[in-house]
């Protein structure tokens, strides 16, 4: 069935690229409303951004999206994969600043706050997209494609001349509690290098340790080092299903991306929808709704870190 949260949920803190302060709130939402941001800050009627592949507006470092009056909201990926990971279908997502709050770097926080407040079902059954054909795009040597499959499973794999990163590879199904049990703590990494040059043109502003992964060399300056060996790519995962939750319902497909970022799976989905035959909608009964990512997930699976 269809779910959304059971009362409006608050998240404070700054952005992770404009350094601004801002509350999100996520709020509960009708039947087939589906997820939808709502900057409070602009005039009314101008602030709703439907979270959909079609709104992205393609920047390198987070996923940004805009309506037709200009209105934009940055850095949506964390927030929807949580809502992705733990099965929420319908929500307004209510902000009072152009970005969401980066909080620890990951989506843990967003997860905690949602399965501690719950989950309510809505009586409808859950609708999904079923990937008919193979789709691949590439960006030099950057790549990302989906294949049919019956759950969304994620692979991908890094590569990185830091030693504290290095080559890395994980392949996950994401059925059930899978992203809430191996993916929502892992947070946002980056380069020492990559981070002085960010600031020294503007950006990451409010980028600390206390909310990235930041290594330099063979070293982890973030207090308290990795939460997992493989923190980087699990980190690339997590930022894959926010991404591809844009498709606007759960993906029935196999995703693999080999170096890829925000930008590479917005031009898949785009790829997806442009091929005819490439996609179909598909209504859930309850064997294939148990496949879905967040279907069935719980307190005892959340993360005990963050």
């Amino acid at each position: 069935m269809q779910t959304t949260v059971t009362k409006p949920i608050s998240f404070d803190g700054v952005g992770l690229h404009s350094g601004l302060s801002a509350r999100l709130v996520i709020r509960p939402a009708a039947v087939d409303h589906g997820i939808v941001f709502r900057r409070v800050d602009c005039p009314a009627g101008t602030g709703d951004i439907p979270a959909l592949w079609t709104h992205v507006n393609q920047t390198p470092l987070c996923t940004r999206l805009e309506n037709a009056h200009g209105v934009q909201v940055s850095t949506v990926e964390h927030v929807m994969a949580a809502l992705m990971g733990c099965g929420i279908h319908n929500a307004l997502i209510t902000v009072d600043g152009p970005e969401v709050p980066i909080l620890d770097g990951s989506s843990a926080l967003f997860v905690r706050g949602i399965l501690q407040t719950g989950l309510r079902k809505q009586g409808q059954p859950v609708r999904a997209l079923r990937v008919l054909r193979a789709v691949e795009v590439r960006r030099g040597n950057a790549w990302a494609r989906l294949t049919p499959h019956d759950t969304l499973t994620i692979e991908f794999d890094i590569a990185f001349d830091e030693a504290a990163i290095g080559v890395q590879k994980k392949t996950l199904n994401m059925a059930n509690g899978s992203f809430v049990r191996e993916l929502a703590s892992s947070r946002t990494f980056c380069r020492k290098s990559d981070v002085d040059a960010m600031r020294a043109s503007g950006l990451a502003l409010g980028g600390s340790l206390d909310n990235a992964v930041v290594v330099d060399g063979a070293d982890v300056l973030s207090p308290g080092g990795l939460r997992h060996s493989d923190e980087a790519v699990r980190h690339k995962m997590l930022d894959a299903l926010g991404d591809l939750a844009l498709a606007g319902a759960p993906l029935l497909g196999f995703y693999q991306g080999h170096l890829a970022g925000h930008a590479l799976t917005n031009d898949l989905l785009r790829a997806l929808f442009d091929q005819p035959g490439a996609v179909e909608w598909v209504t859930c009964d309850a064997t294939l709704a148990a496949k879905l990512p967040g279907a069935g997930v719980h307190w005892g699976e959340v993360p005990q870190v963050a």
